[in-house]
């Protein structure tokens, strides 16, 4: 009994063996700042609604269901689940049946030989060295990293669909502003034309009005060719079909000056930014993926040893088939002896792939807080920027009024009037394009935050273990809720099948 027990607690310890390090978040050196939820109005799943436009929140919808980028990255979750499925699979006893029948003659053989068999076979293989458990965790990481990649694509295309709607009703303004300036030069030409027949101005002045008119004119057409180009490009980030990219026009919404601006944004980085931003959390997934490997090429080292077993029944004839039978089991043990230094080459080789995802994984937090920095200070001072503009637009305004009434009364010139027009212009296009800046500033910081993807935790099946002197909270390390999109896909975190969607309506009209 004593040896029994000896036995089993023998097998228990070395089924017990894991030659992967339990992982570690490397240290990194966190700015003590405040709180995520100081910027709790970014952290929406739907951060876009913040701008109060129901035509953007519409193409982010469409967008989220016919995006060919996002459908593509949800199909490869679905690869990645699958894969996951045949390494745990691997990993599990197998079972097989079998049955033949084999009759033989000829015109030498005495009657007809039959004989019929009908048999089970077992195999299964011991994860004595934790060969299939760190498997199933590397099949679990890159499950996780293409969920994770799949969130990076969704903050990517709904941010790129905000900035892109916000360039095209910011070159709507500024075509507008432009066209109004045209009208006022024709106008010009015109009195000048009939001045000049009527010999009251030379041809010089008449040449000088006419080049201003076509000046204007030139960026008039320039303007309309970007807004083109701009709102194909936002056609294609909704899903849009080909005849809808050439023939729709998109929806317009609120006004450029109409939009809101948030107000009051927090001038300090979040520290808690890690458990939030997605591309984190796949350079993350990938740390764990590369550990675990390093368990599966320890663990070649040790022999595999394998369990068989099969078991049948044979006759020749069918109603004796069930009358007896026969059976084996076996156990075999294989393990390598001289590979030539193969098995240390693939440590080493898993080894030094660990430490370039560690650099990898500190060089995407680095850039996490440098892009929320950059997004923060930018959304500052493009507000500065975006007043400094408005006042001077509005000193502009009121100088053109000034000086035509100067003009009238014969106190300057036609091109004392032209340089103020000209100045206001570009003053208004100025306004509109710092317009356009500070509320993609607002969308860099929506984005550089995670845009409200976070991850559930999954320490229990990751192993995820933070270092002893970390100063970073524990990242969020599963996938998002189930998430229902609009127009018939749903995006399920927890198993990522993705349904087919119907063809695209796109909001284009």
């Amino acid at each position: 009994m004593r040896k029994l027990i000896l036995l089993l607690t023998s097998v228990a310890f070395i089924a017990s063996c894991n030659f992967a390090a339990k992982y570690k978040r490397p240290d990194l050196d966190l700015p003590d700042q405040q709180d995520l939820e100081d910027y709790s109005v970014f952290t929406q799943q739907k951060w876009w609604s913040i701008f109060n436009d129901d035509t953007l929140n519409k193409l982010e919808d469409t967008a989220l269901s016919y995006n060919n980028d996002l459908l593509m990255a949800m199909a490869r979750v679905d690869q990645a689940r699958a894969d996951a499925g045949v390494v745990t699979a691997d990993s599990k006893p197998a079972v097989a049946a079998s049955a033949a029948g084999l009759a033989t003659g000829g015109s030498a053989a005495e009657g007809e030989a039959k004989d019929y068999s009908a048999g089970l076979a077992f195999s299964y293989e011991l994860d004595l060295w934790g060969k299939y458990r760190n498997l199933n965790q590397a099949a679990r990481a890159r499950l996780l990293q293409s969920e994770a990649q799949r969130d990076v694509v969704r903050l990517t295309l709904t941010a790129d669909v905000a900035k892109a709607y916000f360039t095209v009703r910011t070159l709507d303004s500024q075509i507008a502003t432009t066209q109004r300036t045209l009208d006022a030069r024709q106008e010009t030409v015109r009195i000048y034309k009939t001045r000049y027949e009527n010999g009251l101005v030379g041809e010089l002045d008449l040449r000088r009005m006419e080049a201003e008119r076509d000046s204007v004119q030139a960026s008039l057409i320039e303007l309309q060719k970007t807004l083109s180009q701009n709102e194909t490009a936002l056609s294609v980030l909704i899903g849009g079909s080909p005849r809808q990219i050439v023939e729709n026009k998109i929806e317009r919404g609120k006004e450029l000056a109409e939009i809101t601006i948030v107000p009051n944004i927090p001038a300090e980085v979040p520290s808690n930014i890690l458990e939030n931003r997605p591309d984190i959390r796949v350079a993350e997934y990938q740390l764990v993926e590369a550990n675990a490997n390093i368990g599966v090429a320890r663990a070649a080292y040790f022999p595999d040893i394998s369990l068989t077993a099969s078991g049948g029944i044979q006759s020749a004839s069918l109603t004796d088939l069930f009358s007896g039978g026969l059976w084996n089991f076996a156990a075999n043990l294989s393990g390598p002896i001289f590979e030539g230094g193969k098995i240390k080459a693939q440590v080493e080789e898993y080894s030094a792939k660990e430490r370039e995802l560690v650099a990898n994984y500190q060089k995407t937090v680095q850039n996490a807080f440098k892009e929320t920095y950059d997004a923060i200070v930018a959304n500052r001072l493009n507000r500065q920027s975006f007043n400094a503009l408005h006042s001077q637009s509005k000193a502009l305004n009121r100088s053109l009024d000034l000086v035509k009434k100067q003009y009238d009364a014969g106190l300057v010139s036609m091109l004392d009037v032209l340089d103020v027009e000209r100045n206001f212009l570009q003053a208004q296009i100025d306004e509109a394009s710092a317009m356009q800046n500070e509320l993609n500033a607002v969308v860099a910081i929506s984005k550089a935050l995670g845009g409200g993807l976070t991850g559930n935790s999954a320490d229990n099946t990751l192993q995820i273990h933070e270092s002893a002197d970390a100063k970073t909270k524990k990242a969020d390390l599963d996938a998002p809720a189930e998430t229902t999109l609009k127009g018939g896909v749903t995006a399920t975190a927890a198993s990522g099948k993705t349904a087919e969607p119907k063809k695209a309506d796109a909001a284009a009209k």
